[in-house]
């Protein structure tokens, strides 16, 4: 058993960290996806769809660099229950009030977890885990963090097909406070112990190193093309193909699915060989999944796009292992907030832009995300060095 922990890098606190990933990524993907639909039942516009994932963007960015300063001062393990606790109080918002306003206010609540909690989880992998097994680390937690994508879409594509969408998405609300405590009771229990906060005494520099900052550029360029067409994937499924919610739901499975068996033999391989070119592959995918469901029109044709979807996901351990191996161990939590709170502000208005795109004409949002998606591999290929494999922990 240890022989096996040690295989898949699963040191005590990251070990607790993937338990907390799936229980509670398994509460909030019952609903989560189908947040644009359940906004659509109470009134809301393509507009106000937009504004709805521009906020989540937007939050995406604010929170990061708050998420590292904090993480910085209390160390990983009390940041990241913390932060959970905060979105347990925004799912109980949704389930006490169901309005778009409710909405709108859940989520500065409900971001917490992935927003200011991601500074928290990079930092807990770079202090257990050293070297090249950082790929693997992240290779795991991403798997672990995606299994519940595969079976609670599903589940709840079901609830909201047997109850209807409001009730149906009540339901999963309710789900979702019963099993974040329970995820707060594992974390509480298995960090306690553990060691405390990093060294936040040095002076926080807000610069990346050149590196970092040629990532970045592209990143910001791949992101908008996912940014602009995110929120109204599900919208296209449900309402433009007319497709039910439980086959959303299996379709979410598909792309999530592909993603995760793409994962280990990309990490084994991007720890051999060029992280570049893994980096450079995931974002043809990020432009090609776009393209691909906006060109689907049967359920079998959609599956494939969601494939392709899944894919995007084939070089991010190596992308992540370089992020945190060129940040110092002191700065870590700021470097990684850092990186992540310029890239969310650059792309926070995406959304918005998706939304005014559509009420031009719906494929629009999905044409022009994919431009987006070219230039930023093109970027890729041109700004990203080939030293990027050689970065050492």
């Amino acid at each position: 058993m240890k022989g096996l922990r040690d295989r898949l890098a699963l040191e005590r606190g990251v070990a607790a960290l993937a338990i907390g990933l799936f229980v509670f990524g398994f509460g909030q993907e019952l609903w989560f996806r189908y947040l644009p639909v359940y906004l659509r039942l109470l009134g809301a516009t393509p507009l106000v769809l937009g504004a709805f994932g521009a906020l989540k963007d937007l939050l995406d960015a604010a929170y990061a660099y708050p998420g590292g300063a904090i993480t910085d001062r209390l160390g990983s393990r009390r940041s990241l229950v913390l932060f959970g606790a905060i979105s347990v109080a925004g799912f109980a918002i949704y389930f006490a009030w169901r309005s778009v306003p409710a909405v709108f206010a859940g989520i500065l609540f409900i971001m917490a977890w992935p927003s200011l909690g991601l500074p928290a989880t990079f930092a807990m992998i770079g202090e257990e885990i050293a070297g090249a097994r950082r790929i693997v680390a992240f290779t795991v937690q991403a798997i672990v963090k995606r299994i519940p994508i595969v079976i609670a879409p599903v589940a709840g594509g079901l609830l909201i097909e047997r109850l209807g969408v409001g009730n149906g998405m009540h339901a999963g609300f309710g789900a979702s406070i019963v099993l974040g405590l329970a995820m707060l009771a594992i974390l509480g229990r298995r960090f306690r112990g553990t060691t405390g906060a990093a060294d936040a005494r040095k002076e926080a520099r807000r610069r990346l190193p050149p590196a970092l900052v040629r990532l970045l550029a592209a990143d910001i360029l791949i992101r908008l093309c996912e940014g602009l067409p995110d929120v109204f994937i599900v919208v296209w499924v449900i309402e433009i193909r007319r497709m039910s919610a439980a086959q959303f739901g299996v379709l979410t499975a598909i792309l999530t699915a592909t993603a995760i068996v793409s994962y280990l033999p990309a990490a084994y391989l991007a720890g051999r060989a060029e992280r570049k070119w893994f980096i450079v592959l995931t974002y043809v995918f990020f432009t090609l999944y776009p393209l691909s469901v906006v060109l689907s029109h049967t359920f079998l044709q959609l599956a494939a796009a969601f494939a392709i979807g899944g894919l995007r996901e084939i070089g991010e351990p190596a992308r992540k292992a370089f992020i945190v191996d060129s940040a110092s161990h002191a700065q870590r939590g700021r470097t990684v907030g850092f990186y992540y709170a310029v890239r969310g502000f650059s792309v926070a208005g995406a959304a918005a832009v998706g939304g005014l795109l559509w009420t031009i004409r719906p494929s629009l949002t999905f044409l022009v995300g994919a431009g987006l998606g070219v230039a930023g591999t093109v970027s890729a290929i041109v700004l990203l060095p080939r030293s990027t494999a050689h970065v050492n922990g």
